[in-house]
């Protein structure tokens, strides 16, 4: 009866997760609500020019950040959110859907915290002109710097500290979850916090191949995922932080 009960349980959280994700990434693939405006260059060639800066276009740029990071973050947390179904029905506690949808909400109140972050962030860098239409850098200065800086994030000990929290969802529950009506959510705070600390200069690239760059978005999240869930994610996030060095080295000299 009891797994019968765990099976149901993570099965309708799984299909919450899916359908999360999934409507995530359609939202950002038709273009995450911005309007870009037209500038006719002449010569039938048209260029697509960002809104001027107001606070319903602020507004909509964080909730870009935050459906993205989403989209991006929440699968390789979904071990960690299923695994609180498990571990909720073994304490004996009721309500165990619950219990992993506030994990889940803790989890993404941190990433939002970042998004608010990175919004200000994008807009500092808009207004000193160094983004291009693409919401890319147009700098090859600062591409370089952000290359070269997640290159040696990847390499130093927070980073690995905080990938290590990451792979060991089951490790993790048994030190930060605490019984009570905000332990969940509290939990998934704390998730969410080692995985920023794992993955917040990675996320920091989106300026380098661009916000509207829907295969580079892809590229970070697939690489964010074999970081976490693979057997060899801590050695390709050595081996990627050498290639984003050696990237960021070329494109400053060359």
């Amino acid at each position: 009866m009891l797994s019968a009960l765990l099976r149901h349980d993570r099965t309708l959280v799984l299909a919450g997760l899916v359908a999360v994700i999934v409507l995530s990434w359609v939202w950002l693939l038709t273009g995450a609500g911005l309007k870009m405006d037209e500038m006719d260059m002449g010569g039938g060639q048209i260029m697509l020019m960002a809104p001027p800066w107001t606070v319903q276009y602020a507004a909509m740029i964080f909730l870009m950040w935050v459906i993205m990071m989403a989209a991006m973050m929440l699968p390789s947390a979904a071990p960690a959110i299923l695994l609180m179904i498990a571990l909720t029905k073994q304490r004996g506690e009721p309500h165990a859907i619950r219990a992993s949808g506030e994990f889940a909400f803790g989890y993404v109140a941190v990433w939002a915290a970042f998004s608010l972050i990175a919004t200000g962030l994008q807009w500092g860098l808009d207004r000193a002109g160094l983004l291009s239409e693409t919401m890319a850098s147009g700098s090859v200065v600062l591409a370089a710097l952000l290359l070269f800086a997640a290159g040696v994030y990847q390499l130093t000990p927070w980073k690995q500290a905080c990938l290590r929290h990451c792979r060991s969802p089951l490790e993790f529950l048994t030190r930060y979850w605490r019984q009570g009506p905000l332990g969940p959510m509290r939990a998934g705070a704390w998730h969410g916090a080692f995985c920023l600390g794992c993955c917040w200069m990675l996320m920091g690239l989106l300026f380098v191949g661009g916000l509207m760059n829907m295969l580079w978005i892809a590229g970070l999240a697939l690489l964010v995922l074999i970081e976490k869930l693979f057997p060899l994610g801590p050695r390709v996030s050595q081996l990627t932080g050498v290639a984003l060095i050696g990237w960021g080295a070329f494109v400053l000299v060359h």
